[in-house]
């Protein structure tokens, strides 16, 4: 459980009445954020020695303090405070290890704060993303539906994101929309002890998304939106704390957007409304969640298969041309409700609960190309594929703290599970012919919506233990711990529901993590930790369709380095990641998947975030990471590098507070991302391709507000490169970087 005390408000703080000379002014620009800092007198106290001290005295730091009612065990309400600059938190939740600063946490971490969601302007899992120099999916156009993302060179589906630390609540093709979200924290590396397993195959990384609480300070913002190349919308956030002591909370976030995207002839609505509930108490604190997203993209947009046996790349088509058919469509409605609460058992001992449950609705009407030469014509079958998730998830543990002589301890203890049932249907209507160059229309096949079956289940249960163990003033920590790992799962055919295949498997998943601190701002760790994983269900698209892998028992070794030197952190970090890998047999359309072989990443990070100066913020990095395959099927593409993991990304932005122009921040960003192999054969590799996005933000005071507006101007890919694209692990898959973008918008706090 993981839902938090928010973040008071995004916008800067209120400036002090004009003078009478500025009131002669139509409009009045506010003072930078560098010339808040300068009159802050925490800034002035900041050391650089520990981690700690110097975020809790910036300003982001400041306004963000928990509530001294939180225990040091306490996660509801005890949010950990914003980092130098405001863009990232000084930690975030380690599962059942809960909350941790990032320097005391043995492993890579970043948690995004809204303000940085706001300022960035993300709508998407790729928008974060494109932050993060270990994550490739940042490409994909926003209308594209199902993201594809990855986390060191290993995919991340939908349902390896946790929401409020529970996993099993979103679909694959879920959107939550980021207009209520508090923090994105992302996790790199296996996660098995501390998150439990995820319905997917996270073996690269976690993702946690945490909701909006009320704040202290009453809450009332209007944002406006637009995206090119016509997409408007609106988004509103109102928190407001209610009691004596300000013990209960309601904070309504809600967003709609419609319009056409950056992509030619393809509109998109994207809609949400969520409410948060909370109670902060001496020694209980409660929670609760509701939230609702819907996402329709009109038509689909592509990602092609290259079926022939390739000696090179086809052309690349125009990036705005979209050659779907018009009449396909996706369609994603989600619905959650979540529960959660702490009770202080004593000043040692904190009991945790949370229980959710969700529905993930979704109609596609696709037809899936294949293309079959160089120049450009593909082939499909028109197919209606509706699907329904039913998802139920819990979690409960006990945190404690407590000392043996010299060593204190923090014991942790977790058990929970997840259940999800899905039921689908498929009606399948004529072939479409048609070009990635010049798109033909074929005629719309009415195809009917079939009543619904059950297609598979899957249930979770684990349990786990970790104790960390710490010496001199916590300079040395040791934290082992072990979890019991159970998974369940079953297939059915849709027409006569018998049951096609299935499993039911554990594995216990130990792991040990070391975090040694010679100096205060200087922190080395290491762990080795091992993960299971689902087994996969063979898709439709292949000749052993149904068929159902057991589970794949994963493992990584990892070491780093953290400094911080006084509002300005690095982090270096060296891991291997083995996982059990699927191997794609035979050429389209007589392909089978078979469970062959393993996949092997090595791989250097160095992150980096904070101020550089007073008027610069940094924030991203570089990552190295080599792909082996091994063990392959008669060992055909044993040493060949896994597909669609760049050698070298580079993830790196910047903003810069001007002072020519009070109230004017420039940003900037640039992502490279290194050649990648098309197919595990490693018959062709993608060009490397860079992207350069650049935006401003201005801060004005006007008479229509009591408190600054906040204009956002940014241009994503602006020099309109286009590339193309794979996804990590999906043999000959193609698609092509989002067109140049335009995104504004403004924010009124009343």
């Amino acid at each position: 459980a993981s839902a938090q005390q928010a973040e008071p408000q995004v916008s800067p703080e209120p400036v002090p009445p004009p003078t009478p000379a500025q009131t002669a002014l139509p409009s009045l620009v506010v003072e930078t954020d560098t010339e808040q800092k300068k009159k802050s007198a925490a800034k002035k106290q900041k050391s650089k020695g520990s981690v700690a001290s110097s975020a809790q005295k910036s300003p982001a730091a400041t306004s963000e303090a928990a509530p001294p009612k939180a225990p040091a065990a306490a996660v509801l309400g005890n949010l950990p405070p914003a980092y130098a600059g405001g863009q990232v938190a000084t930690g975030g939740q380690v599962g059942l290890l809960g909350n941790r600063n990032f320097m005391d946490t043995p492993f890579n971490q970043t948690s995004y704060t809204s303000k940085l969601i706001q300022n960035q302007q993300m709508r998407t899992l790729g928008d974060v993303l494109a932050n993060e120099p270990s994550a490739n999916g940042a490409g994909l156009p926003r209308g594209a539906a199902r993201e594809q993302p990855s986390i060191r060179g290993f995919g991340l589906s939908g349902s390896d994101i946790a929401i409020n630390g529970l996993y099993g609540l979103t679909g694959s093709y879920s959107m939550v929309m980021f207009d209520n979200l508090e923090r994105v924290e992302i996790f790199k590396g296996l996660s098995a002890l501390v998150n439990g397993m995820s319905p997917g195959s996270g073996v690269g990384g976690a993702i946690n998304f945490v909701t909006k609480r009320a704040g202290d300070e009453p809450l009332t913002e209007i944002t406006t939106t637009y995206a090119s190349t016509s997409q408007f919308g609106s988004v509103l956030d109102v928190g407001r704390r209610f009691g004596l002591e300000n013990e209960f909370g309601v904070r309504f976030s809600g967003g709609y957007r419609d319009g056409n995207t950056e992509v030619d002839d393809q509109e998109q609505r994207l809609s949400s409304a969520a409410l948060g509930l909370d109670y902060r108490g001496d020694s209980v604190r409660l929670s609760a969640d509701l939230m609702y997203n819907n996402e329709r993209d009109v038509p689909e947009q592509l990602r092609f298969v290259y079926a022939p046996a390739p000696t090179s790349l086809p052309a690349l088509p125009k990036a705005t041309l979209n050659s779907a058919q018009p009449w396909t469509l996706v369609d994603s409605e989600n619905k959650l409700a979540m529960v959660q609460g702490e009770v202080d058992l004593n000043k040692h001992v904190t009991a945790y609960a949370s229980v959710g449950a969700s529905e993930n609705n979704l109609d596609l009407i696709i037809a899936g190309p294949i293309v079959n030469n160089l120049n450009g014509n593909w082939s499909a079958v028109a197919r209606r594929a509706p699907q329904v998730n039913e998802n139920f998830a819990w979690q409960t543990g006990v945190r404690s703290n407590f000392t043996t002589g010299f060593i204190s301890h923090q014991l942790n203890l977790s058990v929970g599970g997840s259940d999800t049932t899905v039921e689908r249907s498929i009606s399948s209507g004529p072939a479409v012919l048609s070009n990635i160059y010049n798109p033909v229309a074929a005629p719309n096949p009415n195809l009917p919506y079939l009543p619904l079956a059950k297609n598979s289940t899957l249930d979770l249960f684990s349990y786990g233990v970790a104790d960390t163990l710490s010496v001199l003033n916590g300079r040395i920590q040791f934290t082992a711990g072990v979890r019991r790992q159970e998974v369940e799962s079953a297939s059915f055919n849709l027409t006569t529901g018998a049951r096609t295949g299935g499993y039911d498997a554990g594995a216990w998943t130990p792991a040990y993590m070391l975090v040694v601190k010679p100096w205060d701002n200087v922190s080395l760790y290491a762990n080795r930790i091992e993960g299971l994983q689902p087994g996969t269900v063979v898709g439709s698209t292949f000749l052993n369709a149904g068929a159902v892998f057991p589970p794949f028992a994963s493992q990584q070794h990892e070491a780093g380095v953290k400094v911080e030197w006084g509002g300005f952190a690095t982090t270096f970090s060296a891991f291997e990641i083995t996982q059990p890998n699927l191997i794609t047999l035979g050429t389209s359309p007589f392909q089978t998947q078979l469970p062959n072989g393993e996949q092997i990443n090595r791989g250097i990070e160095i992150n980096t975030f904070g101020e550089l100066t007073e008027s610069v913020r940094v924030l991203g990095g570089v990552a190295f990471i080599d792909p082996k395959l091994a063990k392959t099927q008669g060992g055909a593409f044993d040493g060949n590098t896994a597909v669609g993991v760049p050698h070298v990304q580079v993830n790196l932005g910047g903003e810069w507070d001007t002072s020519f122009v009070p109230g004017l921040t420039l940003t900037g960003r640039v992502i490279h991302t290194g050649r990648e192999a098309l197919n595990s054969a490693n018959a062709l590799t993608l060009p490397s391709w860079t992207r350069v996005d650049l935006g401003a933000r201005y801060s004005v005071l006007t008479p229509f507000a009591e408190k600054p507006v906040i204009l956002r101007f940014a241009v994503e890919n602006v020099f309109d490169k286009n590339a193309w694209l794979t996804a990590a692990q999906a043999d000959n898959q193609l698609f092509t970087l989002a067109p140049r973008t335009f995104l504004a918008s403004m924010t009124v706090s009343f």
